[in-house]
C-alpha cells in the first residue's frame, strides 16, 4: 500500500505521516528533503518557491519510486505539497487499486479561530531551518484552492474545522 499524504504548507502532513510510520510501520518520503536535496546538490536551478515548477519537476521522481515500491511490494507514505490533484492519470489500474490519496484541508473557520496555533506547531516534527513565513490570508487561499481542486479531480480529503482531529484506517 502507498499512501499520499498532500495539502498545505502548514496543515500537518509530516506530523500525520510520522503518526502513520509509528501506527501501521510505512516508511515515509518527505517530498520536500527531496526537493531540498536536488536544490542543495545543483541537480536544479529551481528555488523553495518555485512551487509549480517544482511540482512539475518532482512529481516524475516521486511518481517513479511510488511505482518501484508497489512492483517490489513495499508499503510506503509520501507526503507534500508537490503531488499533483491529476496524480491518477499516472497511474494504471493495478497501481490505483494499492494506493490511497488524502489531502488535510484547513477551513477558513479553522484557520481564523487557531491561526497561532497553527504556527506554534509549524516544527513539530521537523525543525524547519528557513519557515516559510506564510499569513493567515494566504494559508486560507491555499486551502481553499486545495478544497475546490481535490472536489474537480475526487481526491479524498479530511476537512478540518472545528479541532485538529485526524481520523484515518487503511
Amino acid at each position: 500500500m502507498v499512501i499520499l499524504i498532500a495539502g498545505a504548507s502548514h496543515t500537518g502532513k509530516t506530523a500525520f505521516a510520522q503518526r502513520l510510520l509509528e501506527k501501521y510501520k510505512y516508511p515515509y518520503l518527505s517530498i520536500d528533503h527531496l526537493k531540498m536535496a536536488l536544490i542543495r546538490s545543483k541537480n536544479t536551478s529551481l528555488t523553495p518557491t518555485d512551487d509549480e515548477d517544482l511540482t512539475a519537476y518532482l512529481w516524475p521522481i516521486v511518481r517513479e519510486m511510488i511505482k518501484t515500491a508497489m512492483e517490489n511490494k513495499q508499503n510506503m507514505t509520501v507526503e507534500g505539497c508537490y503531488i499533483p490533484f491529476n496524480w491518477k492519470d499516472d497511474f494504471t489500474e493495478e497501481y490505483l487499486k494499492q494506493m490511497r490519496y488524502i489531502c488535510l484541508v484547513m477551513t477558513k473557520k479553522y484557520i481564523n479561530a487557531h491561526f497561532c496555533d497553527i504556527i506554534s506547531h509549524s516544527n513539530i516534527i521537523e525543525n524547519r531551518i528557513v519557515d516559510n513565513k506564510i499569513s493567515q490570508t494566504e494559508l486560507i487561499k491555499d486551502n481553499e484552492y486545495n478544497l475546490k481542486m481535490c472536489r474537480k479531480y475526487h481526491n479524498e480529503f479530511i476537512l478540518i474545522d472545528d479541532e485538529y482531529r485526524i481520523n484515518f484506517e487503511l
